[in-house]
């Protein structure tokens, strides 16, 4: 339950973080739609300006008429500055991109940075209204500056293409200091805000990193112009240009804040839009929230916590009680029983079935008592027969016996080989039919069949040795005409995996040798099995040595090979044992019958099989077989030095 508790709470925590996201995304989509309101109706106007008969008749009056025109709609627009431009103004000395594109006929409004001199160009008081002195602000980038002089301007410029007259004409807006404008972004985002009808919201233009225009308070009736955007806010919105939606610091205290970047002109990100609301209202309703979840949870476990030991007890008392009698049972006492006990119902069943039981128990344990006393008796003067008969037996037939064994291990490993194939006949089918039943769906699950295929494939491999070592005739393959040589440059190719893993290096000394006649399957496995025993008796960064020879055997031309590691060789009491069938120095990796196998397979060749530990170390197997026109089936020597 608290884990369950401490879930939902996690999840409801995530939603309502979420939801707060969401609402300050949607409050700075509506403030960058009025801002681009302000840019729409600014062209809007002067569009309207430049298309009017009043503005033509004041562009052929006298320039003091033009002028006064001009100053009368500024006015009556609220813009800052108005001007005419007419078309005998050189393209190239307009640095302004609005202005240019007006001048080609296209009116355009964007965003443009002004310097001092630019807005002295108009009128001082522009120049000082823009003029804003740096406030030290917690977490913001370094810098030396103590003034920001320049302007942010809602610069604007209409084609004019009158009778007589042609040019375009210029206003702007500015921004710095611009209360209206930003307290009528903070009206329309948060009129009707989630606080009680009390606005809790704010929001700010900045020029680069520098509040221009906010309603943030530095004080209670100071607003903070002048203070600095965070430093991990900037790098975001500034430098990278992305849209910053989280809490952050702002001036003193944490908002849930949104900010946006804001081009000029040129392109350039030249500041930034912000709208964010005060995060503690909402940290402490969820604060609030957490609390009394808690005290509901608490609750309820007092409440039902009496309710559950109650019932436990109701179980778990009878069933200790009957756990008590087991135990006095187990140590003897078989006259231990539950008799009447509380419970009722089921466990009341089952304590008197239990009863039932012991008294059945007890019973069959006097029955077998008088049994064995009997048989006790009997078993005493069968034993002094059968030591005196076992004597003599295991004086006599020590070699039998051991042929016995090896038979009947034959016989049982054959027994359980097929006993084995046929469920994993039902396994491997199984798994092709899901292949083929699922399709494409079978990606999902690739890596478990394929799995279950390695291990149908290992079980399958296990059973063919057992079955090759209990019934070897069977597994005689067609002896075709093969030679060592070209059989050992294979197998290498077949371990070459296994060497590398462990560093082993490979020295070889393969003189050409006779052909042979022998299963080639079956001669790649003897090698392959020589060499993995090898490598695996090493530790890494070894040396294996392969030798290839002619060699003659009783008058016999053939051919051997020889692999020697130098690893810690085969201890001396072992080394007699080593073809023994299920013999392993590798308890719980391998099956003990690869050496047996191997042994078999020479054999059925006509060849030897010897082992010895060399004199400068390590281990030393050595393989002979016939030449292909001298194969005696009947050599069946195995040396062990």
């Amino acid at each position: 339950m608290p884990l369950l508790l401490l879930l939902g709470l996690s999840r409801w925590t995530s939603e309502y973080d979420e939801l707060l996201i969401s609402k300050v995304n949607s409050d700075l989509r509506i403030a960058e739609q009025y801002l681009s309101r302000i840019m729409v109706s600014t062209g809007t106007n002067l569009s309207s300006i430049a298309g009017t008969a009043e503005f033509s008749q004041a562009l052929s009056q006298p320039k003091s008429i033009q002028l006064a025109y001009l100053e009368r709609k500024r006015t009556e627009l609220g813009m800052d500055f108005l001007y005419y431009l007419p078309t005998t103004t050189p393209i190239d000395s307009i640095r302004w991109p609005v202005i240019q594109s007006a001048l080609t006929g296209n009116p355009s409004t964007a965003i443009d940075i002004f310097d001092v001199a630019d807005m002295e160009k108009f009128s001082a008081v522009l120049a000082q209204q823009a003029r804003i002195d740096l406030i030290p602000t917690e977490a913001a980038v370094p810098t030396e500056r103590t003034t920001e002089v320049r302007g942010m301007i809602v610069h604007s410029a209409s084609p004019v293409t009158l009778d007589g007259q042609s040019g375009v004409i210029v206003g702007g807006i500015l921004l710095n200091r611009n209360l209206d404008f930003i307290d009528t972004i903070n009206e329309l985002v948060y009129l009707n805000a989630v606080t009680g009808g009390v606005s809790q919201g704010t929001a700010t233009l900045f020029l680069e990193d520098v509040r221009v225009s906010t309603n943030v308070r530095l004080f209670e009736n100071v607003r903070a112009l002048g203070t600095r955007v965070s430093a991990e806010v900037r790098q975001v919105v500034l430098d990278d240009g992305a849209t910053w939606l989280d809490r952050a610091f702002v001036v003193n205290d944490w908002y849930i804040s949104g900010y946006l970047p804001v081009n000029d002109s040129f392109g350039a990100r030249v500041g930034m839009l912000y709208v964010g609301f005060l995060e503690e209202p909402f940290s402490t309703a969820k604060k609030d929230a957490i609390l009394w979840m808690l005290v509901a949870f608490i609750a309820v476990l007092l409440i039902s916590a009496p309710l559950f030991l109650l019932l436990a007890k109701s179980i778990f008392a009878p069933l200790e009680a009957m756990t008590k009698i087991m135990k006095r049972v187990e140590g003897g006492d078989l006259s231990a029983r539950n008799g009447n006990i509380s419970a009722t119902g089921e466990i009341g069943q089952v304590a008197a079935h239990l009863d039932s039981l012991l008294e059945q128990v007890q019973d069959r344990d006097r029955e077998l008592r008088d049994w064995a006393g009997q048989l006790n008796s009997r078993v005493d003067r069968r034993t002094s027969e059968l030591r005196d008969a076992n004597t003599k037996l295991e004086e006599t037939t020590q070699q039998l016996v051991m042929s016995e064994k090896l038979a009947a291990i034959g016989e049982i490993t054959a027994g359980v080989a097929h006993e084995i194939n046929n469920p994993v006949a039902v396994i491997q089918g199984n798994v092709d039919v899901m292949r083929e039943a699922l399709g494409s769906a079978t990606k999902e699950v690739e890596t478990e069949l394929t799995l279950i295929d390695r291990q149908i494939t290992r079980i399958t491999a296990i059973v063919g040795k057992l079955l090759q070592f209990a019934r070897p005739g069977d597994f005689s393959g067609n002896h075709s005409s093969v030679t060592l040589n070209s059989a050992v440059a294979d197998c290498l190719v077949l371990v070459d995996h296994e060497l590398n893993t462990k560093n082993i290096k490979v020295q070889t000394h393969l003189n050409k040798t006779p052909t042979i006649r022998i299963d080639p399957g079956e001669l790649q496995q003897v090698i392959v099995n020589l060499i993995m025993n090898a490598a695996q008796a090493m530790a890494n960064n070894g040396v294996l040595i392969l030798r290839l020879k002619n060699e003659k055997h009783e008058g016999q031309s053939g051919a051997s090979l020889t692999v020697h590691d130098n690893g810690p060789g085969i201890e001396a009491d072992r080394i007699g044992k080593v073809f023994d069938p299920f013999f392993t120095t590798k308890p719980g990796e391998g099956t003990g019958l690869g050496l047996s196998i191997s042994q078999t397979i020479i054999q059925r060749a006509g060849g030897l099989i010897s082992v010895n530990n060399h004199v400068s170390g390590g281990a030393e197997f050595r393989v002979w077989l016939p030449a292909a026109t001298e194969v005696n089936p009947d050599t069946t020597e195995i040396a062990a030095q």
